[in-house]
């Protein structure tokens, strides 16, 4: 009779031992949760707080990127009166590539699908006017450059440099 005394004592001693323990870990557990929960949040706003502007400004140069290097704005901006249709195609191919060396550190703050349109409009760009120039006369001008450049970029169903920036903006509302 004593030995079934003794384990009923230390059955009730250790089931109401589990029974504090428990209850101290779920106690405990929730204020851990909580304060993570919270550093966590406080975490995140400080990197909105300092990422969103970067982002913005990304985005920002990113559509003066596209506005710059689209030929309506390039070949009005960079027509020199009496150029010659070559030293126009490397003023062109030479302000391109610099614009873009120029922003290519904005791809860390805009998405990848953003990042990908401007790659392939830089690219497309180039190609049009190695295209372009291809089936020029050697003495061919400037304007005949321009002129044959405009000509297949009506040929285009949709203009890229109008889908790359409706994706600019696009992400900016997802922002």
């Amino acid at each position: 009779m004593d030995i079934s005394i003794f384990f009923f004592d230390v059955l009730k001693y250790t089931l109401s031992g589990l029974f504090v323990f428990f209850a101290a870990y779920f106690l405990i557990k929730n204020q851990f949760d909580t304060y993570y929960n919270l550093k966590e949040l406080e975490y995140k706003t400080i990197v909105v707080k300092d990422i969103l502007p970067l982002k913005l400004q990304a985005y920002e140069r990113m559509t003066l990127f596209v506005e710059r290097i689209n030929p309506a704005n390039l070949l009005v901006r960079l027509h020199v009166s009496g150029m010659d249709a070559r030293e126009m195609q490397n003023l062109i191919l030479t302000e391109i590539r610099a614009e873009y060396q120029h922003n290519i550190s904005q791809q860390l703050y805009i998405s990848n699908d953003a990042w990908n349109i401007i790659k392939r409009v830089k690219e497309d760009t180039i190609n049009l006017v190695n295209q372009s120039i291809a089936n020029l006369h050697p003495e061919a001008s400037a304007v005949d450059l321009s002129k044959v450049i405009f000509n297949r970029l009506s040929e285009v169903e949709e203009n890229p440099f109008d889908l790359a920036l409706l994706v600019l903006k696009r992400d900016i509302q997802e922002l």
